[in-house]
């Protein structure tokens, strides 16, 4: 879901994330990333294909800026709407109509389902067909992946060429690029193999930003997608912005069935037990299992549902988000620390659940078609 409303907290890390990138100190921005961009706009005269890689979630915030330094350039560009699976369906079908109208070449894409990837690969090929209809004269393809920071370029060049490899031979001689949650992990630029007759090759690159970043809700959106360095906020920060959003959206009403179990979780241990040879292991301190999960979206449901304070109001948002955090500790675990630390393990686990789709599906920004 999305959100018209620009919540003061949003502000305040939009904000936030504007001062860190004037910082003459620059953490986020380092040599490497200087580095990166010479080494890009060297080899984009060369390659026949960019794929920009954009998050699903951000479709206009994670655009890479950096291209129009690049512009006018004559290889193919394709939009790619990465992470797909963690965005609102109706709001993505909406972007990629937005895409269409405006006759972008664009393609939505989960790097983590095989059949999604083989079909994106497809697309690939018929692109590579129509270039060399065109008089494309050589015998190797390339395709350059550009995009900011932890949008999924390096998990999508790694899927691409697993599926894309041909022969047994190369099955044996696979390499990876480096794949992290943590934004700028990719410091080189490298190149895979992803087809065969004719070769086509992708080169995967580390995500870059411009030196400095002025727009503060787009700097918001990507702080909460993961984009830029979570230590720059603060994990606490970015998971009362999170509970702010969810608790301002429709999501939370699909939770409902939930609240029918008295107790949720008694029941889920009561299955497990009754037949323990076909389920997993229960570890009550694994945020990520699913009876963990189906609680937290029980008491985040309860929280708002039983609210009766003004959730348009900032102020009253913010006593429903600390509501929730204190609740939180019990059913993730961890009560028996300081408050202060508590409140930063509980925001640690609700980033990783809402970053990962255990909380549903959003779009934070809408497509104006």
């Amino acid at each position: 879901m999305t959100t018209a409303k620009s919540w003061k907290i949003g502000r305040e890390i939009g904000d936030a994330v504007v001062k860190a990138s004037s910082n003459p100190n620059r953490r986020w921005y380092g040599p490497h990333m200087a580095a990166s961009v010479r080494a890009i706009s060297e080899r984009i005269p060369l390659v026949d294909f960019v794929l920009e890689i954009r998050d699903a979630r951000t479709p206009l915030s994670s655009e890479y800026e950096l291209l129009r330094k690049f512009s006018p350039f004559s290889s193919t560009r394709i939009v790619v709407l990465n992470k797909m699976e963690l965005a609102d369906p109706l709001e993505l079908k909406k972007w990629m109509a937005y895409f269409q109208g405006r006759n972008y070449l664009s393609y939505a894409v989960n790097s983590h389902n095989k059949e999604c990837v083989k079909n994106f690969l497809n697309f690939l090929q018929s692109q590579v067909r129509e270039l060399h209809k065109s008089g494309h004269s050589g015998h190797t393809t390339t395709m350059m992946l550009l995009g900011v920071p932890n949008v999924g370029k390096s998990a999508l060049a790694n899927s691409l060429h697993q599926i894309g490899r041909i022969s047994a031979a190369e099955k044996g001689k696979l390499k990876h690029t480096t794949v992290s949650s943590q934004p700028g992990d990719t410091k080189d630029i490298m190149s895979l193999k992803i087809g065969s007759h004719p070769n086509v090759y992708v080169l995967d690159t580390p995500g870059v930003f411009p030196p400095k970043l002025l727009d503060a809700e787009i700097c918001s959106k990507l702080a909460l997608a993961g984009a830029i360095p979570d230590d720059i906020i603060g994990e606490t920060e970015l998971a009362r912005f999170c509970l702010t959003l969810l608790n301002s959206s429709h999501e939370y009403k699909k939770w409902a069935k939930l609240c029918k179990s008295q107790d949720v979780t008694g029941s889920l241990s009561n299955e497990s037990s009754t037949s323990s040879a076909q389920r997993k292991r229960q570890y009550p301190t694994d945020h990520t299992q699913d009876f963990i999960v189906y609680d937290v979206r029980r008491v985040l449901y309860e929280t708002i549902s039983v609210f009766n304070g003004n959730l348009e109001d900032d102020i009253s948002m913010g006593e429903l988000v600390e509501t929730q955090f204190a609740a939180l500790r019990t059913v993730l675990r961890v009560t028996e620390e300081a408050s202060e630390f508590a409140d930063l393990r509980v925001a640690s686990k609700i980033l990783n659940l809402y970053r990962t789709g255990r909380l549903g599906h959003y779009t934070l920004e809408h497509a104006s078609c």
